[in-house]
């Protein structure tokens, strides 16, 4: 079972810190801090987190012979050189050597990253299950859902939150058949209605990811009170997290958590 894994003194400190996923206008770095790193790559998060951050999103697929990546795009074609084409389609060795676009950075698999954090206490991490309902079938689903708990719920450490979240609600009922006390998410990018809540609450969920530029104050304080942590996305600019913030959100997920921080910095 994933346990969130808070021993009283670890959970005495996060009461107080802004690292606590708990904390209202937590931030988050978007795929690693898309805007100011080489996206979804171990740099982009080890970077992140030597600047401060301890909120984080990324996207698992899978691929053709059942390693779990991190990619956001439904193609390496946009951010690796060299290949083309679904990582679904591709062996774990064809994408080993592989490196990005940007940087030259290699490519992360999931149990990397994993592993990266596995020493990191108090840190709140989204993985976001890219299951794209053309490739990942109900079998597949099965399989792909399986592994990532497993492998998420072992690398788990002390004081952390880690998150299972999707727009399609197939994954997310397979992590709670799996573990019905698994944290999960339901991501949209429409408004946080009192449909959208309801739906993730018939899911099992406690948190929504909705979208900032649609939601107003009354429905993210709606959510609240039924017991939801809301998350608020995109956040491409300094002001989106102010938005978010005067909007009461308990999460921002921004493209450029450091320079976010930095600004947050400045109003201590």
């Amino acid at each position: 079972m994933l346990k969130i894994c808070l021993t009283v003194a670890t959970a005495l400190l996060m009461a107080v810190s802004v690292l606590c996923a708990q904390d209202r206008g937590l931030v988050m770095a978007h795929r690693g801090g898309a805007h100011e790193f080489d996206e979804n790559t171990l740099a982009a998060f080890l970077g992140s987190y030597e600047k401060g951050l301890r909120g984080f999103e990324t996207d698992v697929r899978t691929t053709k012979d059942g390693d779990l990546v991190i990619l956001h795009d439904a193609t390496l074609d946009r951010t690796y050189e060299g290949m083309t084409g679904r990582v679904e389609e591709k062996t774990a060795a064809e994408l080993r050597g592989l490196k990005t676009k940007q940087s030259g950075q290699p490519f992360l698999f999931l149990d990397d990253l994993l592993a990266a954090f596995a020493d990191k206490p108090g840190v709140y991490f989204e993985f976001e299950m890219k299951t794209d309902k053309d490739v990942y079938t109900d079998e597949v689903l099965e399989t792909y859902c399986k592994k990532l708990y497993d492998s998420v719920s072992a690398k788990c450490p002390e004081g952390s939150f880690y998150v299972f979240t999707s727009f399609d609600q197939r994954p997310l009922k397979v992590i709670k058949r799996l573990d019905p006390q698994a944290d999960v998410m339901y991501i949209t990018g429409g408004p946080c209605t009192e449909d959208i809540v309801k739906m993730a609450q018939e899911l099992g969920a406690r948190r929504v990811a909705c979208g900032i530029d649609q939601t107003s104050q009354a429905q993210v304080r709606n959510a609240q009170k039924a017991g939801f942590r809301v998350n608020l996305w995109p956040g491409h600019t300094v002001e989106d997290y102010e938005l978010g913030i005067a909007l009461g959100a308990d999460v921002l997920c921004t493209d450029i958590p450091v320079k976010v921080m930095e600004w947050k910095n400045s109003k201590k």
